[in-house]
């Protein structure tokens, strides 16, 4: 097999409908739109329109903020952890950091760093550097004889 003989099977692809071409088509006169109107003629953006009345997005109070300056952090559980050390892709025995965790899979983007949280169970004793970490998982990452250090340009933003 080449590469320019690959074809999709016959009967797998269908043309697309042809509207408004002619009665006999079965789509033809007002190209299965209705009739007449605003909605029947092309670039139609009327979402939210209601009739004139004063839209309800517009009748509500605006409320809260979204900062520009927040960070996002990429998440990790502990329990994400125990099961990426389960399966070796983790030495426990290592520091492992936030190029250990994109290396083993656990994490895809790094976004401004990884956080830690404490859903699961870790049994592992492990050495942690992190951009930040709830109160829960540190205790738990403690409880199992291990450490975590939350980098200082990170908690200084905290």
């Amino acid at each position: 097999m080449k590469l320019n003989d690959i074809r999709n099977k016959p009967g797998a692809t269908s043309s697309r409908t042809r509207l408004g071409r002619g009665i006999g088509s079965g789509k033809g006169k007002t190209a299965a739109r209705g009739v007449k109107g605003q909605k029947s003629r092309s670039g139609v953006a009327i979402k939210g329109f209601e009739g004139g009345q004063m839209p309800i997005h517009m009748r509500l109070p605006k409320r809260g903020f979204n900062s520009i300056f927040r960070k996002r952090y990429a998440e990790v559980n502990t329990g994400r952890l125990q099961a990426a050390i389960d399966a070796g892709k983790i030495d426990a025995g290592a520091t492992i950091d936030a190029d250990a965790l994109v290396n083993a899979g656990v994490v895809t983007h790094l976004h401004d760093g990884v956080r830690l949280l404490g859903k699961g169970d870790l049994t592992a004793k492990v050495t942690l550097k992190v951009a930040g970490a709830s109160k829960g998982a540190i205790a738990i990452v403690e409880k199992a004889g291990g450490t975590v250090e939350v980098s200082a340009e990170a908690a200084s933003a905290e």
